[in-house]
């Protein structure tokens, strides 16, 4: 199985086409998963599917050419980082919508805005922002973060995937959590 998998991820790597597809089909319960999960963390305040944003997802990582994955761990960072994006943006367009700016929006809701809703949706952005200022500063341990909280993978399953020891894992989950405390203390 693992053998395959990795056949498929390079044979993605090469804009095959197939290959993706059929990457998306083997790992697709695992996908929804994910999206479930990320649409969990983004508080029920989004009128989102799982499916949606499964599928949106996929689009976004199969309409580009310059992606590339070295192993099952990077192909789901890469996927919960896609889904993180999509997320936050969703949130944000809803959020402009309420205050009465007219947007461009992919991924429809037409339910109400609440205020719980709109701090949620900052929130999110906030930390998205400064995950991504953490992945240009320490790539593994946004990394870490991705597959932890918001792929919902345990400290074992990422050490497995990675090569590594459970204490490695968590020891760069504490720096990682350490480092984005600060981040978003510095922003507010």
């Amino acid at each position: 199985m693992h053998e395959q998998l990795d056949e498929l991820i390079h044979r993605a790597d090469a804009s095959d086409g197939a290959a993706a597809d059929e990457l998306f089909g083997l790992l697709y319960h695992e996908l929804h998963r994910l999206a479930e999960h990320h649409l969990r963390r983004a508080q029920s305040s989004l009128t989102l599917s799982p499916t949606t944003l499964l599928h949106e997802a996929y689009l976004n990582i199969a309409g580009r050419d310059d992606v590339a994955f070295a192993d099952r761990p990077r192909f789901f960072a890469y996927a919960s980082r896609a889904m993180r994006g999509l997320v936050i943006d969703y949130a944000r367009r809803r959020r402009a919508t309420k205050r009465g700016r007219d947007l461009e929006i992919t991924l429809t809701g037409d339910h109400p805005v609440s205020a719980d809703a709109a701090r949620a949706a900052e929130e999110l952005a906030r930390l998205g922002d400064a995950l991504n200022e953490l992945a240009t500063l320490e790539p593994s341990l946004a990394e870490v973060v991705d597959l932890h909280f918001f792929c919902g993978f345990s400290f074992l399953e990422i050490a497995a995937m990675r090569g590594v020891s459970d204490r490695t894992v968590q020891r760069d989950w504490r720096k990682a959590r350490l480092l984005l405390h600060h981040a978003l203390l510095d922003e507010a």
